[in-house]
């Protein structure tokens, strides 16, 4: 039986934490048992965030490869590329773009946070507003069956499945289907603070982050504010450094929870314990970067053949789509 395809991306805008680990990579390894993957990193979409400051960008594609390599995603199994080598994307954008209500862009949750949270670039942009419509050519570009998200996504699938429905009733095709949600099975990781895991916020776990920094950082992690003393029990189901052992030691959470609502150990000593199990799962991972980055021209041919596959994918779409719009 023929495999259904799967497309997802990042965008390379920094260092890759533990929440996507977690909340991504883990899934997208084991999606490559049963899938057809087709993996991005979508530098236009970091482009749009990031124009004011892009100097990093390239150098962050090799770092976010590297990272997805060594956490699993095999190019063996997987399309691998960059998002801009296939120009494909923006041609496809610009088509949907045409016919995209605006009314569909602005009531998009995920931008109107964006606009409220974030204080540090301007986003009132063109390109910002349009971003769902580079997300739905994304994902229509491959014809992609499935899309690996999290919750707080949907509302992008859902407007590509709109974009899509009104293509085919406009030009009175099925070139493309309905695309569904995989959800990952890993609620949010919360990052440092008890808030969303972001760089913005200066509140992650890096995947390269080396064992003096993951052990500073888990020190800081607010815990239990009710437990003010060392011999008041604790609350496990509001402490975020307890949600983090029910992912990296979950065969030690009931023994957390027992020494905590009896205030046997610390909030200290609770962490230190806590960053040993993070580091046991890091430590694979950052084996395998150590390697790919004494060979990065490696991991740059990886990119190259991932692009000139994707490319024979995505002009055999665009063929499809020109032709249902300019006629033959």
């Amino acid at each position: 039986m023929k495999k259904k395809t799967i497309f997802s991306g990042m965008r390379p805008t920094g260092k890759l934490h533990l929440g996507h680990l977690v909340g991504a990579l883990h899934n997208w390894a084991e999606l490559q048992k049963e899938y057809k993957c087709i993996f991005g990193i979508v530098d236009w979409h970091a482009l749009m965030g990031e124009y004011e400051n892009s100097g990093s960008i390239k150098e962050d594609i090799l770092d976010m490869a590297i990272d997805w390599l060594s956490c699993g995603i095999d190019p063996k199994e997987s399309i691998i590329f960059v998002q801009s080598d296939v120009p494909e994307h923006l041609e496809l954008q610009m088509f949907f773009s045409c016919f995209t209500p605006l009314g569909w862009l602005e009531r998009n949750p995920t931008y109107k946070e964006q606009l409220r949270e974030i204080k540090t670039r301007d986003l009132h942009t063109y390109g910002f507003l349009g971003y769902p419509v580079l997300q739905a050519a994304d994902i229509l570009l491959y014809k992609a069956q499935a899309v690996p998200i999290g919750e707080d996504q949907l509302p992008h699938i859902e407007l590509t499945r709109e974009i899509s429905r009104r293509f085919n009733r406009l030009y009175k095709t099925d070139i493309f289907a309905d695309c569904k949600a995989i959800l990952t099975k890993t609620p949010r990781l919360l990052g440092l603070d008890g808030r969303k895991m972001s760089k913005s916020y200066n509140n992650t776990i890096n995947l390269s982050d080396p064992k003096e920094v993951v052990e500073k950082k888990v020190s800081t992690m607010f815990t239990d504010p009710k437990r003010l003393r060392l011999n008041d029990p604790g609350h496990p189901d509001v402490c975020n450094v307890f949600s983090y052992y029910s992912v990296f030691a979950s065969n030690k959470k009931d023994e957390v929870c027992t020494w905590c609502t009896k205030a046997e150990k610390g909030c200290t000593d609770c962490k230190k314990i806590l960053s040993q199990e993070i580091l046991k799962t890091l430590a694979p991972i950052q084996e395998k970067r150590a390697v790919f980055l004494k060979d990065k021209n490696k991991v740059l041919d990886i990119l190259e053949q991932g692009a000139k596959d994707a490319r024979v994918l995505a002009q055999k779409t665009m063929a499809e789509v020109k032709e249902k719009v300019f006629g033959k």
